[in-house]
């Protein structure tokens, strides 16, 4: 179990794992699927490449194979359309990838992998009504999702049966999940390029859908040097897609009560960023939520949405943010790809960065350094085993 003490058998590792690498809200996101491929599909990897003492070579197969079959289906099922039945995708499509991570890395054959996706798809699961509450169930997702994806490949491998027709059948993924997919999406231009290629990396501890908009404040503050007190209104332009995740309802996106309420609010976001300058996890906390210098400056954010912006999504995730000041001057910027999308990548350092910030509570700075070094030469790895010894807390 990565940063903890002690061993769990690998299925459970995969779900303590995965719980952990959603519970900052900064993992990777695939725009064109909208769901978070990296907290289910690594979880796996790591669990079964140590299981089967792969190398590192078929480590990496394993993690592409998973990008690949997690991104499509999250395409093919079209994210507004699958939101707006209430599902997260990151959990429904995660148990497929989790499923295509581990034939892989178990080196299954044809049948058996197809009958490992046909019985993750009767694990596919996820809801999205974690949003009424600030409940942690949407933590829970990318776990269940990988322990469901293991648990299916070795049902597969030892001839349990699935249907071969899970994704498109009539009472398949597709059309069970969503009420406009587009199954032709599944395979359009495999390969060109993989989906693991096309992953924003965040930079802020929140919602995908706040990126954009928190990237235009920091922008426009920096920029024009405005301080906080000089702010009379800021207003956010959104995607329609991102609207009910952290703009709606009002009542609750004003008032958030637990940090999960709190990265999925706009207006906190937007605060935070005017206040502190940046929307790390170390704003994301009670004490932040408590404050009176952040409800009093979220009362200044409105979010609107912005039809136009919707013509570019699900490719595109832009935004918009105008900032007036007290004495009557008014900002305005556009923000197309937020820091971390492939357009505008962090770069390694600027990653290596965020991996000491996050891990310096947990692993001393000799093993932080070690494992970023492993990290670049992954591929020679002769048993991941010996790589994944190194991931216990110390």
């Amino acid at each position: 179990m990565i940063g903890a003490e002690g061993r769990a058998p690998f299925y459970l590792s995969a779900f303590s794992n995965g719980v952990a690498a959603h519970s900052l809200e900064l993992d990777d996101v695939n725009n064109e699927s909208s769901l978070h491929p990296g907290a289910v599909i690594f979880p796996v990897a790591f669990a079964m490449g140590e299981f089967t003492r792969c190398d590192g070579r078929r480590f990496i197969e394993g993690v592409v194979s998973g990008y690949e079959v997690m991104v499509r289906l999250g395409e093919a099922l079209r994210p507004a359309r699958h939101y707006a039945r209430g599902f997260h995708p990151t959990g429904t499509c995660g148990a497929f990838g989790a499923a295509a991570t581990a034939s892989r890395i178990l080196s299954l054959g044809p049948e058996e992998t197809v009958n490992a996706l046909g019985i993750a798809g009767s694990q596919a699961s996820g809801l999205m009504e974690f949003l009424a509450t600030g409940a942690w169930t949407k933590r829970m997702h990318p776990g269940w999702a990988a322990s469901a994806g293991i648990v299916a490949s070795l049902l597969g491998k030892a001839g349990f049966t699935g249907p071969s027709t899970v994704i498109e059948g009539r009472f398949g993924f597709l059309r069970s999940y969503s009420d406009g997919p587009d199954p032709e999406r599944v395979l359009k231009d495999l390969g060109a390029p993989l989906k693991v290629m096309r992953t924003s990396l965040k930079p802020h501890a929140c919602c995908r859908y706040k990126q954009g908009p928190i990237d235009g404040i920091l922008k426009i503050m920096g920029e024009n040097g405005l301080r906080a007190d000089e702010i009379e209104r800021v207003e956010v332009g959104m995607l329609g897609a991102g609207m009910p995740i952290v703009a709606e309802p009002a009542e609750l996106k004003y008032t958030p009560r637990t940090v999960v309420d709190a990265q999925f609010s706009m207006p906190f976001g937007a605060a935070v960023a005017i206040l502190y300058g940046r929307a790390s996890i170390d704003e994301y906390t009670q004490e932040r939520i408590a404050s009176e210098e952040v409800k009093e400056m979220m009362r200044r954010v409105s979010c609107i949405h912005e039809p136009e912006l919707d013509e570019e999504y699900p490719e595109r995730w832009p935004a918009t943010v105008r900032i007036r000041t007290r004495d009557g001057r008014e900002f305005f910027t556009k923000v197309n790809y937020p820091k971390g999308d492939p357009e505008n990548p962090l770069s390694w350092e600027e990653l290596v960065e965020k991996f000491r910030y996050l891990t310096s509570p947990v692993y001393s700075e000799g093993k932080r350094e070690e494992i970023i070094s492993r990290v670049r030469s992954l591929e020679a790895e002769e048993d991941i085993s010996d790589f994944t010894a190194l991931l216990d807390r110390g």
